[in-house]
């Protein structure tokens, strides 16, 4: 192994576990030393990648925003309808925020507002601007109402969606994040879509809300 690739390594490892700690203690409790013994490696070796937690904080804000891209890109290339889409994404961002504590952590960091420099980030921008554009489609496909604004249904969508996450981790007996993003798009289809389209949005809805949910616990 070359001594870039080993850095390359071990610079992903930290940035890993600073996600695991920030995700579960928040960014004011976690230490450098803990994300050091998380990572287990000195905290020279994390200096030597990382010169501050703040640093550090905005390296797993930028690899969350990088993994929200990658599959954002993956999703368009499948060239679904619109809508499906928009649907789709959701529950995307359900399942890794199940199964991955970079998209948590990248999350809760943003929406915290504590880390320095982290303010002046927009991070849910590039989601806002890809599910606006499929909500254009979606309208001259006729799976939307035409008269809807595209750019505020977005906004409004993926921010609710950002914030159950957060929610998701509160005490809710028997409510996962899949089964209240299901919740969200019970309340919002039937007011987007016209009649006709209704039920077929519904029913793919619980379609993915069961399948995240099986991932999640096979993986658990």
């Amino acid at each position: 192994m070359t001594t870039q690739l080993r850095a390359e390594q071990t610079r992903a490892t930290i940035i890993e576990a600073a996600a695991d700690l920030f995700d579960r203690q928040g960014y004011r409790a976690a230490s450098l030393s803990g994300i050091a013994g998380r990572a287990g490696v000195t905290k020279g070796a994390l200096y030597f990648h990382f010169t501050s937690k703040e640093e550090l904080a905005l390296a797993v804000i930028e690899r969350q925003d990088e993994l929200s891209r990658r599959a954002s890109e993956e999703l368009l290339a499948l060239n679904l309808p619109g809508f499906e889409t928009v649907v789709r994404m959701t529950f995307e961002f359900a399942g890794r925020a199940l199964s991955n504590p970079v998209t948590r952590a990248g999350v809760r960091l943003t929406l915290e507002r504590l880390v320095p420099g982290s303010a002046a980030r927009d991070s849910y921008g590039g989601w806002v601007e890809v599910a606006g554009r499929q909500l254009e489609r979606a309208v001259v496909e006729l799976d939307v109402r035409p008269t809807i604004d595209p750019p505020a249904c977005a906004g409004f969508i993926i921010r609710t969606l950002t914030g159950m996450q957060l929610v998701s981790q509160a005490s809710l007996p028997g409510r996962t994040l899949p089964q209240l993003v299901a919740e969200m798009w019970d309340v919002i289809i039937p007011g987007l879509l016209p009649p006709r389209r209704t039920p077929h949005y519904l029913d793919l809805v619980r379609t993915l809300a069961a399948e995240v949910d099986a991932a999640a616990q096979r993986e658990g």
